[in-house]
């Protein structure tokens, strides 16, 4: 290249010339106004109870439900029949007339919402419609122990319980007890249920006490039916849960056993002992003596009841079956305390490259989640063998009892990792499903990764293997209500695989990892045990992260845009190049190139997104005394970029991703 000197003023107008003569339609479009895409996003204004920085406000409350609960299992007639006392306390500024209650088991009948809703042909949130709730004995009190009412009104899945006197805000609290029961579905719409097995039924048992709704400042009561896809969005409390069950049945439960020394023999009891100390897996009941109470159990008959307790939960589940082979080892957490993994599955799940492997791939994705993002804070991980596909509860995962390999990995560790999301940040489920299934998805795919230095190939590794979603006319958006979202094409897209991608993007190509993980990190500790919502996680992730990314989140988040960064042309120019770079879809983007010169270096180039606010087309000014042998935008291809024959200079056949 023949060197010339010029001056500023000579360059200026030299450059005006080239272009020109390249780009006119480039240059038209400078002048383009896109304040739209870099404009403020949705209503983020903070108020006393959230603020604008992403946290509770000086005034947030939330209110809290606490549960004593009593039930039994018949498993002849597989029915579980209780009672229950709810302590409610009001930390609203506002009395309360009555509250609301959900009863998810009412989806199983033939009238339900849910199962009038249901297509056809079904899907997999098609269940049992033999079941629902009986509800007796309701009292609900306030202040003095003779002020009780016994009203209520049920209305599919939710119940509205009347007070004769209110509640009083700021503190006030309520009693509410009552007697329930319900048949045990087979099919729970694969969330919980009951599987038949050689050595005996393995029960499932999740939604299966009537719960709170969630009281807060942004909807008031949150009632939304319980149809399907839409999961759930609980109150915090504490719970004390008693489960009576046949002599020789086992029961794995949320929280910690209270009476072990009732129920274990004293042999079960040195094995715990033995796993609590263990990196490797300890059993407590072996293959061999699976079903054998002359083993297994310390009474001979009749039936024992199992106590459990767990604080500051949203919701507590449990299994229980005499076919259980169980096993367990040590978690070791940052903070120096330890908590117990442990697995109860059924002989017919046995095997080293089945669920023997499960308490190792459960031990190893609470430490990796313990330590990168935020301490596991449960006594126990326990991962049950069920006809459900993946089901998460607090400390308790139902998954498939015929899962092996990567897929037994994959399972478990994304129902792990729901106790950061939504059990420990507690989003609104049935809303927002990729508060938790987005962000979860997004967790595995660095626990995977970690995981025996690799051993399992994470799922969310090539963010092109998904492009004809993103040009699909049936396409849905992020946003879209789990309910609505079309359950065969889209909801794994928008709830889960889209919003993973989203984060990926933020921390792998926006924001950069230290940046991305700070921020992220402080999401979760301010927000746990805590109901965030999208905007206070919009508006934390800006001001800890310093970045303003209406841009992004609208793009991405909200809407049916795509990316499409392009190298229109690279023309030589005194002193090096003038690259001109197109954005041709509605989300713009950050540009990360990779220049290749003649002499085999490189270099990175980095443009921030501001290029793009005054058009879709810029002129990047590349400054060489070296001969530039080829140009590639996102070179690690970490951008779901729809058109990858544009990104390439000089463009070959073997520039495209087939």
């Amino acid at each position: 290249m023949i060197k010339m000197k010029f001056n500023k003023t000579g360059i200026f107008w030299s450059l005006c010339f080239v272009l020109a003569s390249v780009n006119v339609t480039g240059q038209d479009a400078l002048r383009e106004d896109n304040q739209s895409k870099f404009g403020p996003f949705m209503y983020r204004q903070g108020s006393v109870y959230r603020s604008a920085t992403g946290k509770p406000g000086p005034k947030y409350w939330q209110n809290t439900a606490d549960y004593t609960i009593n039930v039994a299992l018949d498993d002849g007639s597989h029915v579980l029949k209780g009672n229950m006392m709810i302590t409610y306390t009001n930390n609203s500024p506002e009395t309360l007339d009555f509250v609301w209650m959900s009863l998810e088991q009412n989806r199983f009948t033939e009238t339900s919402r849910g199962t009038l809703t249901t297509p056809i042909g079904g899907d997999r949130y098609a269940g049992d419609v033999d079941g629902g709730y009986t509800i007796s004995e309701l009292q609900a009190k306030t202040g003095k122990k003779s002020n009780v009412s016994s009203k209520y009104l049920i209305t599919d899945t939710r119940m509205q319980v009347f007070f004769n006197e209110p509640i009083p805000a700021n503190g006030g609290t309520a009693e509410i007890s009552m007697e329930f029961s319900f048949k045990i579905p087979e099919r729970g719409m694969d969330r919980m249920g009951r599987l038949a097995t050689e050595e005996g039924t393995i029960y499932s048992l999740a939604q299966w006490y009537p719960k709170m709704l969630v009281f807060d400042d942004v909807k008031g009561w949150n009632v939304e039916p319980y149809l399907g896809a839409g999961e759930f969005y609980l109150e915090y409390g504490d719970f004390d849960y008693s489960i009576t069950v046949p002599y020789d049945h086992i029961v794995v439960g949320s929280g910690e056993l209270v009476n072990k020394r009732e129920v274990l023999t004293t042999q079960q009891l040195e094995r715990l002992d033995r796993a609590s100390k263990s990196d490797g897996t300890v059993f407590i009941i072996t293959p061999e003596e699976v079903n054998d109470p002359s083993v297994t159990r310390p009474v001979k008959s009749g039936n024992v009841t199992w106590h459990f307790r767990i604080e500051n939960a949203r919701d507590v589940a449990f299994a229980s079956s005499k076919a259980f082979i169980w096993d367990a080892a040590k978690i070791n957490l940052p903070s120096g305390r330890k908590a117990m993994a442990q697995s109860a599955y059924p002989r017919e799940s046995s095997g080293n490259g089945a669920w023997e492997r499960s308490t190792e791939y459960s031990k190893a994705s609470i430490e990796h989640y313990s330590r990168k993002w935020f301490e596991y804070p449960y006594p126990n991980a326990i991962n049950v063998a069920s006809n459900v596909g993946g089901m998460e509860y607090p400390g308790v995962n139902f998954c498939s009892y015929k899962s092996t390999g990567r897929g037994l990995w994959g399972v478990t560790d994304h129902e792990f990792g729901h106790n950061w999301f939504p059990m420990i940040v507690g989003s609104n489920e049935r809303l927002y499903p990729w508060m938790d299934e987005g962000f979860n998805t997004f967790i595995n795919h660095y626990s995977t990764e970690a995981f025996n230095d690799g051993e399992y190939e994470s799922k969310l590794t090539s963010p092109r293997t998904s492009l004809n979603y993103y040009t699909s006319p049936t396409r849905q958006g992020i946003e879209t209500y789990p309910d609505v979202a079309d359950g065969r094409i889209n909801l794994g897209m928008v709830a889960y695989r889209k919003p993973a991608l989203g984060l990926a993007m933020l921390r792998e190509y926006i924001l950069g990892n230290e940046r991305f993980d700070n921020a992220f990190r402080s999401y979760i500790k301010t927000w746990a045990y805590k109901h965030p919502t999208p905007a206070d996680f919009f508006n934390h992730m800006e001001n800890v992260a310093g970045e303003n990314l209406d841009w992004f989140w609208k793009g991405w988040f909200y809407g049916n845009a795509n990316i499409d960064l392009a190298i229109n042309t690279v023309v030589p120019y005194e002193g090096g190049y003038v690259v001109v770079l197109d954005n041709r879809q509605a989300i713009p983007m950050p540009v990360k190139m990779l220049a290749t010169y003649g002499d085999g270096s490189t270099e990175n180039i980095d443009l921030p997104v501001e290029i793009w606010m005054k058009g879709n087309s810029w002129n990047h000014y590349l400054k060489t005394d070296k001969t530039l042998r080829s140009l590639v935008i996102d070179p690690e291809r970490l951008l779901p970029d729809i058109n990858s024959s544009n990104d390439v200079w000089p463009v070959t056949v073997g520039s495209m991703d087939k």
